[in-house]
């Protein structure tokens, strides 16, 4: 059985209130804030600094958690989508990041790999959820939500978290959280 630490719960905890609170950051911005997709970038730090189960239940709870506190986003459909789809970005950079070589470019490769992955993972539960409530969800909404929209958000993502992963990596923070 793993031993849970105090520090990886504190930091877990940090990375739901940076879920809770990116948002309100970016939301300043007129009609990009939400294309930034400030609640994906906790959520994939999590996973490479503390590993896929942290990332996997941190990427579930920050969804819904902040719809039941802000009301935003709207807890049916979004919230509930979104839950799938960052539970998905946590697991796939914890688990890729632990598999792969500690090289530089398995950083992006990890990265990329699982943005694809969570992207795949909410366009299936956007279809299903929306199919079971009677709505449509077609191939040009996911191909809008999962890539167009979100262009703002994939940049940021691919730029600045490979950066913070290997200053983390540098000063010894994620190896200590490990």
């Amino acid at each position: 059985m793993r031993k849970i630490s105090t520090k990886k719960i504190t930091l877990a905890g940090l990375f739901i209130a940076l879920g809770l609170l990116m948002p309100f950051l970016t939301a300043q911005i007129p009609s990009i804030g939400s294309k930034l997709l400030p609640m994906h970038i906790p959520v994939l730090l999590c996973g490479f600094v503390l590993g896929w189960p942290y990332g996997l239940i941190v990427g579930l709870i920050v969804p819904v958690f902040r719809s039941v506190l802000f009301t935003m986003p709207p807890m049916f459909p979004t919230a509930i989508v979104m839950s799938f789809e960052l539970a998905a970005y946590g697991f796939a950079t914890g688990l890729l990041h632990k598999l792969l070589p500690k090289k530089n470019i398995f950083v992006y490769v990890s990265l990329i790999v699982s943005m694809i992955f969570g992207r795949i993972v909410w366009g299936l539960a956007s279809f299903i959820i929306l199919n079971l409530s009677g709505s449509a969800f077609t191939f040009e909404a996911f191909l809008a939500g999962a890539f167009i929209n979100a262009l703002p958000g994939i940049i940021i993502q691919i730029v600045l978290i490979p950066v913070l992963v290997m200053s983390l990596q540098k000063t010894m923070v994620m190896k200590e959280a490990h």
